[in-house]
């Protein structure tokens, strides 16, 4: 809802999700960050205490997108505009949570590098562990400056925490909605608010399970050898060995000629987290994406 026209947007009966239908353009990576003003702010704010660096800090960032917003409306895109007002709101919390849907999709959770003391806290059993730095995500831009200021300080010698913490937290398929799931994905984020003392007394607690990392360079999209309809054999969420069936593929061409059906397999150890939303794939079509190199958090 933080984007109706990605929201309701339709191709067929699928909702086209993140990508802007007339550019292609991928809605979540239209934020901003001024990677400037962290270095400037370590040098201006070099010795003032903790509160008044992190107000004036949290002013600048509003101020920037402010102007951002308030330059030639020419120069600005209707996702770049969304993108905006949702990061003028975001500057101002301490917390940021961007709740987002996958296609045919697990529950998993994206996770800075500094933050995943904190991952620990939501009723999630997979992690995507991503670096401290900007790529145009809304969790990233919420969370980056605050992380850049906090190195520049360093350098100097100053400890200064990292004041916002920001997530997304993938909470399953698109084109399904689970009241049930929903109930279970609220108590997961109350668990996570209460670790962050948002709440007095409070009684959520994260659930007691195993919850597995995986680093970004090592989340594998596995797209498809070649057309056809698709069987999917690996099950979100699900481990599977090196060389295990994860999908079949019938090639109605083929039935008088050649083999028609034609196993796929994966050659690592992984999890599968999410598949293509459509039983009907291009060769090249993203079949897959998993987790690979998992560890536990």
């Amino acid at each position: 809802y933080a984007n109706p026209i990605g929201c309701n947007q339709k191709s067929g009966e699928f909702t086209l999700g993140r990508f802007d239908p007339i550019t292609g353009t991928n809605w979540n990576r239209m934020y901003h960050c001024n990677n400037q003003l962290a270095s400037q702010f370590a040098k201006q704010y070099c010795d003032a205490d903790d509160q008044i660096l992190k107000t004036a800090f949290k002013a600048a960032l509003i101020s920037d997108v402010e102007q951002q917003l308030n330059g030639p409306d020419y120069r600005l895109t209707t996702g770049k505009r969304i993108a905006l007002n949702l990061q003028r709101l975001a500057h101002q919390a301490d917390i940021v949570l961007d709740l987002h849907t996958g296609p045919i999709s697990s529950q998993h959770l994206y996770c800075p590098e500094y933050a995943t003391e904190s991952a620990r806290y939501f009723n999630i059993p997979h992690v995507l562990v991503i670096p401290n730095d900007f790529d145009g995500a809304m969790d990233e831009a919420s969370f980056c400056p605050w992380w850049q200021l906090s190195e520049q300080l360093a350098q100097q010698g100053r400890e200064f925490n990292v004041q916002v913490e920001a997530f997304t937290v993938e909470l399953g398929s698109q084109e399904k909605i689970d009241l049930s799931a929903a109930f279970d994905d609220a108590q997961s984020i109350l668990s996570y608010l209460n670790h962050k003392q948002v709440f007095v007394d409070a009684p959520y607690k994260p659930k007691v399970m195993t919850r597995y990392g995986c680093q970004l360079n090592d989340y594998i999209a596995y797209y498809a050898p070649m057309g056809g309809m698709v069987e999917y054999l690996a099950p979100l969420g699900g481990h599977i060995k090196a060389g295990e069936p994860i999908a079949k593929i019938l090639r109605m061409e083929r039935y008088l000629s050649e083999q028609p059906l034609q196993t796929l397999s994966f050659d690592l150890d992984a999890i599968a987290i999410l598949h293509f939303a459509s039983a009907s794939v291009n060769q090249g079509t993203e079949l897959y994406k998993f987790f690979t190199n998992v560890f536990e958090l």
